[in-house]
């Protein structure tokens, strides 16, 4: 193996590494199936969603997670194997991979590591159900804007009784 060989595979190490040192989670999937079209349409949805996603050699991932919270993904790295990779919002791999596997009925997960967890494919599918962060805060506020409001007619509606009196 050539010098030039040693140092290009190591930059991808170094890479995937870096990647990694900022990443909140990782998922692995086996991405075989899919046509161009529907590999662009992903990219586009998970580069949306603030994802990294990326197709690396399985040797070179399994060196660039050793020794890190990733290292439980080594067991799922054989055959085709795309990587996820999210910086702020730790499910939006998982939620925007699961779109996808449902979409083209092709891909599937293999593992992830979500915020120092790893999980399984069942894992990931259960963790894509949970809605994002800006949905939760949404229902939050609704729910109680819903009250106020109704506190807020109730108290107008014995105002205008009184100035009928």
């Amino acid at each position: 193996m050539s010098v030039e060989n040693l140092q290009i595979k190591k930059a991808v190490i170094d890479e995937i590494s870096e990647k990694l040192s900022k990443a909140q989670a990782a998922v692995v999937i086996d991405y075989i199936g899919t046509t161009v079209e529907q590999a662009n349409e992903m990219r586009k949805n998970l580069r949306e969603a603030g994802v990294d996603y990326t197709v690396y050699k399985n040797t070179l991932m399994a060196k660039a997670i050793e020794g890190t919270k990733f290292e439980g993904l080594k067991d799922c790295l054989s055959g085709p194997s795309a990587l996820a990779i999210s910086y702020d919002d730790a499910i939006a791999p998982a939620r925007v991979l699961a779109k996808s596997i449902k979409d083209f009925n092709k891909m599937e997960f293999k593992a992830g590591v979500v915020e120092g967890v790893l999980y399984d494919a069942a894992g990931l599918q259960q963790l894509a159900s949970i809605p994002s962060r800006d949905e939760l805060i949404a229902k939050f506020m609704g729910s109680i804007q819903s009250p106020v409001g109704k506190m807020v007619r109730t108290f107008q509606a014995i105002a205008d009784a009184k100035a009928e009196e």
